[in-house]
């Protein structure tokens, strides 16, 4: 008699603890809209309130799958949570449905597992509307138009066409400078480098001809002296930096003194006397004496050189007026040119761009 007593509790706790459990998990559906018109749109939204934590499954449908011959779910939209009072939650999924049938649909129930347990909603029902065509009058329908262009706007199409009037202008202009520029030919400064004779080098190169020309012992004795003196002069010139051949050997002997030897400077002296004796008193010399004289022009020469001077001397062209705007115009034109061309080169790049986008 005991073990029955047990046993009929136990049954009653378990259909109480059931029960409670039951009270606890709630399930419901509902519909925006209970009339929809062909090819319209309503949503279903399932809700779910259990335990918070709890396990919470919801029907699932493929896209255009069928919840009910003649209705289609479009989407199943994401599971969302919000608090409710006491521990709970409530669950929610909204799911949205079309038709293209016009007429009343039964909607089967929807249902959620809580937790490996299933509780199905109530069922709803979708009323979907034809829309109501006069055929009494059919000359009001209009058959399917055919495919037709979209109309010319100005507006569209103004930007590329001053564009591309803008390019053309400025290609021509660049075509225009290039030409300038082919025919203006470049004037092409080549800078030289020559080589120099240096001061005594000339000197000594001028005593060999004398010397070859046999001048010493010439009857004509003034060409002999002036061209002697002349080299020496054009060497002191060259050598000193002062102009030796506007003034009279005494004038030369003064700027000379105050930097050289005096003997070599006397026997400068004595040879310039000589050469004016010769030139402007008719005064005859010896032989021997003509040959001293040349020997003391080269031992002037000699002690008086500098060595260790530049030979090579870079030479750059003295460009005239003309030469120098004619450069600077080329230099002009070839900055514009470039300019240009880059500014064309943007301008077709959105102008094709702008067509491609039009066109498109």
């Amino acid at each position: 008699m005991i073990i029955r007593v047990k046993r009929i509790a136990i049954i009653i706790a378990l259909v109480v603890s059931s029960l409670a459990s039951m009270a606890q998990v709630s399930v419901e559906a509902r519909i925006d809209s209970l009339e929809i018109v062909i090819g319209q749109q309503t949503m279903v939204t399932v809700t779910a309130t259990a335990k918070e934590g709890s396990q919470v499954q919801f029907p699932t449908f493929k896209p255009q799958q069928m919840i009910t011959p003649g209705v289609e779910v479009l989407e199943s939209g994401p599971v969302t949570t919000t608090d409710a009072d006491n521990g709970f939650c409530h669950y929610q999924r909204a799911y949205t449905l079309t038709s293209f049938d016009g007429k009343l649909y039964y909607l089967p129930p929807f249902e959620v597992k809580v937790n490996g347990k299933g509780y199905k909603t109530k069922s709803l029902a979708l009323k979907v509307l034809e829309i109501a065509v006069d055929t009494t009058n059919v000359d009001k329908f209009y058959g399917p138009k055919d495919v037709q262009d979209n109309p010319f706007s100005w507006d569209d199409w103004s930007s590329v066409f001053w564009l591309s009037l803008v390019m053309l202008v400025i290609m021509a202009i660049t075509y225009y400078l290039y030409l300038r520029l082919r025919d203006n030919k470049p004037i092409v400064a080549r800078i030289r480098i020559v080589k120099r004779l240096l001061p005594h080098q000339k000197a000594m190169k001028e005593i060999e001809v004398i010397k070859a020309e046999k001048m010493v012992t010439s009857e004509n004795q003034k060409e002999y002296y002036t061209k002697l003196t002349d080299t020496l002069r054009k060497y002191i010139e060259e050598r000193y930096g002062f102009r030796a051949m506007e003034m009279t050997s005494s004038e030369i002997i003064d700027r000379l003194t105050e930097s050289q030897d005096h003997q070599a400077l006397n026997e400068l002296r004595m040879l310039f006397q000589t050469a004016d004796l010769v030139k402007f008193a008719k005064y005859s010399t010896l032989i021997n004496e003509n040959d001293m004289n040349l020997v003391n022009a080269i031992e002037f020469i000699n002690k008086t050189k500098l060595e260790n001077v530049q030979e090579e001397v870079v030479e750059k062209p003295q460009l005239t007026d003309e030469q120098v705007r004619s450069v600077k115009t080329r230099r002009v034109l070839k900055a514009v040119i470039l300019l240009s061309s880059v500014v064309s080169a943007a301008i077709l790049a959105y102008v094709v761009y702008s067509l491609y986008m039009l066109l498109a």
